[in-house]
């Protein structure tokens, strides 16, 4: 075999390049990129509303608030007044159901309350057809 010569090197074909040309896809793409700039619509920082015309509506009235609390010995109060037993609930409570609107019942049980005496209020509020019942000051169980 021969040594080659620098002639001879310049004589052989070039190696072929393998890896894909990607500048024309860049221009393509920026080009393309530019183009959805230009054609968005510029936003605006407004909102446009329909606002109603007319009278307003009636203000509504605001439900009264029954306030029902059960202490530690398990004593019902009504509005601050105690009760004597479970049956004059029951009648206050009938009474509540059938007022027009039905007031809100706001229920707070303290923290050493048996659970069976704050589910009987519950269960008699239930039944006797009130749907607007809350417990208040559930926050005081937030360690248990």
């Amino acid at each position: 075999m021969l040594p080659q010569t620098p002639l001879l090197q310049t004589l052989e074909e070039p190696e072929v390049m393998m890896d894909i040309n990607t500048t024309p896809l860049i221009d393509v793409m920026l080009v393309l990129l530019i183009m959805l700039i230009i054609t968005i619509p510029v936003q605006l920082h407004s909102i446009n509303l329909d606002m109603p015309t007319g009278t307003p509506p009636p203000a509504i009235k605001k439900p009264t608030i029954v306030r029902i609390e059960i202490d530690a010995r398990n004593v019902v109060r009504w509005n601050d007044k105690t009760l004597a037993n479970h049956a004059e609930l029951d009648a206050l409570l009938q009474t509540a159901s059938q007022q027009q609107p039905q007031p809100e019942v706001h229920i707070k049980p303290q923290g050493k309350a048996k659970y069976e005496a704050v589910a009987g209020v519950l269960a008699s509020a239930q039944r006797n057809g009130l749907t607007k019942l809350g417990i208040v000051g559930s926050e005081q169980f937030a360690g248990y």
